[in-house]
């Protein structure tokens, strides 16, 4: 599943040192001016698993393939972006591209950095960011409730239902509000996908901190936690800048000693990209042989033939059963034949819903 999280803020407040830090492959260019990211950075970045780890040193397999989720660094949004400033509309097309967004909002100090707005102010920089969004929200709804409208009006029914959800979402976005906190049905969702609103995707306020301030916080912190709490939307505390030293440690054992110095079990980017796939909905489930482990991403809820289908489509269409070991199993009993002997192994029809952590194997026949 090709699943992207973009990562958006004002110039200069540590979005592209963030993915540097957290892609290898994929490096932006950092520098203390706006703009200097002006096309979309797109990194791979493995979600950390320890079950994958696990499951390799039982198995012992030719290769190991953990599951991935896309960061794309988008450039620094200003105020105006909505009509243009800053090459806004180029920039915001970048984020409706993309399935989830990393808010970066600066929450340090640091006089050799400037701030475009000449102060730190973690709100004030969360709001302008909203407004840009919401604004061209609400040019997207308007040109919707402009074709319409006349129909709703005639009667149409389909046309009315239509119209009316328009004019909620418009009300919200008016009012200063997200898209993100209008109720809706699964019925409607037809009539509110294909728009690809911007403030409707589900959102990680990521807060930079300077290193004194990564356990606890600081006043800037909990300023932006008191601004999102209506928002039910998680705050992470991370320090872009202890981040990009850990990403240039290559051996797990010398990342280990550095987070303990720091009294960290794991780094913000872990946490971070962990919140990421939950926010998602994505959960993963695993296949084991000699030739490889490897975790695959499906939607939480999927059934066994849907899940089946990310290996290939064949699969799902001639699905005829799956053979399923929990995890936990898989981890007693230390192999799949083991499993098998101990009744571990439960075979599942198309109805069955995946979990997180499933060891499957499918039957199929095309």
């Amino acid at each position: 599943m090709g699943l992207q999280c973009g990562i958006v803020g004002l110039p200069n407040v540590g979005k592209s040192t963030l993915f540097n830090a957290l892609s290898s492959s994929a490096k932006a260019e950092s520098a203390n001016y706006p703009f200097c990211t002006i096309e979309p950075n797109v990194g791979k970045v493995t979600v950390p698993d320890e079950r994958i780890d696990q499951l390799a040193e039982l198995v012992q397999p030719e290769r190991i393939l953990p599951t991935v989720i896309e960061f794309v660094d988008i450039a620094g949004l200003v105020k105006g972006a909505s009509q243009g400033e800053g090459l806004g509309n180029k920039f915001l097309g970048n984020i409706r591209e993309v399935d989830a967004i990393i808010h970066v909002v600066r929450c340090f100090q640091d006089p050799n950095i400037v701030h475009v707005a000449g102060k730190v102010d973690p709100v004030a920089d969360k709001e302008i960011i909203d407004t840009e969004l919401q604004l061209k929200d609400l040019e997207s709804i308007d040109k919707r409730i402009a074709k319409v409208e006349r129909t709703a009006k005639a009667g149409d029914a389909a046309a009315k239902k239509e119209y009316e959800l328009l004019s909620r979402f418009k009300s919200t976005l008016e009012s200063g509000q997200n898209a993100r906190l209008v109720s809706y049905s699964a019925d409607e969702a037809a009539y509110i996908d294909s728009l690809q609103l911007l403030t409707i995707k589900p959102v990680i306020y990521v807060a930079n901190v300077e290193e004194s301030a990564i356990h606890n916080g600081n006043e800037y912190v909990e300023a932006l936690r008191q601004a999102v709490a209506d928002e039910g939307a998680e705050v992470i505390i991370v320090s872009a800048a202890i981040e990009a030293e850990i990403a240039e440690l290559t051996e797990p054992e010398e990342k280990a000693v550095f987070l303990a110095e720091y009294g960290l079990k794991e780094s913000g980017l872990s946490r971070l990209i962990k919140t990421s796939y939950r926010l998602l909905n994505l959960i993963t489930y695993f296949t084991a042989g000699k030739k490889e482990v490897r975790a695959w991403t499906i939607r939480q809820g999927w059934k066994a033939p849907q899940a089946a289908g990310v290996i290939h489509s064949d699969f799902e269409r001639g699905f005829i059963r799956a053979e399923v070991i929990k995890i936990p199993d898989y981890m007693q009993y230390r192999s799949e034949a083991a499993c098998r002997d101990a009744g571990k192994i439960a075979v599942e029809g198309k109805e069955y819903i995946v979990e997180d952590g499933d060891v499957m194997h499918f039957r199929f026949n095309v």
